[in-house]
């Protein structure tokens, strides 16, 4: 052979191809786009009343009902407050006044074994209803206060902490 080989020449046509890169540029930006899009709804705002939010990424958002809920969401309630959610899971979590509990963290794949929910309450009154993750594997949702962790095995229960 005289010439390149077409190894070499196909090399070459690809890392010169610029709207090959440009095409791969605009690919790769569009996953990292989609990748960084909404984030996976865990639940929704069943009913609010009174002074009622949900807390997300620093910003205080009023909660109404529909509201779509994401994992590290948190709930807080006023004086006059009350609000209650339903996760994908069918789990329900009522919200008294002068409450604040963090949905820290929500995992409902039951196809891949892939289970859990922790919830943060820091303040006031949470009445919880298991769903689906505490029906499945027992144990996997737990209710955390400031001193103490309630492993949730298919129940319900109120809790309360005081400030």
């Amino acid at each position: 052979m005289t010439g390149p080989s077409n190894h070499a020449t196909m090399r070459r046509s690809w890392s010169g191809s610029v709207p090959m890169r440009s095409s791969l540029f605009f690919i790769f930006a569009l996953f990292s786009w989609a990748a960084q899009a909404e984030p996976v709804v865990i639940g929704s705002v069943k009913n609010a009343a009174g002074e009622a939010h949900v807390i997300r990424t620093q910003s205080r958002i009023p909660a109404l009902p529909g509201m779509h809920l994401h994992e590290q969401d948190t709930l807080a309630t006023g004086v006059t407050g009350s609000l209650g959610i339903i996760l994908r899971d069918d789990t329900l979590v009522s919200l008294g006044p002068n409450s604040e509990l963090q949905v820290a963290q929500f995992r409902f794949d039951p196809a891949n074994q892939q289970l859990s929910l922790l919830t943060q309450i820091t303040r006031g009154t949470a009445a919880y209803l298991s769903g689906q993750i505490s029906k499945l594997l027992p144990g996997a949702a737990r209710v955390e206060t400031p001193t103490a962790m309630i492993g949730v095995r298919g129940t319900h229960f109120v809790v309360k902490v005081n400030e």
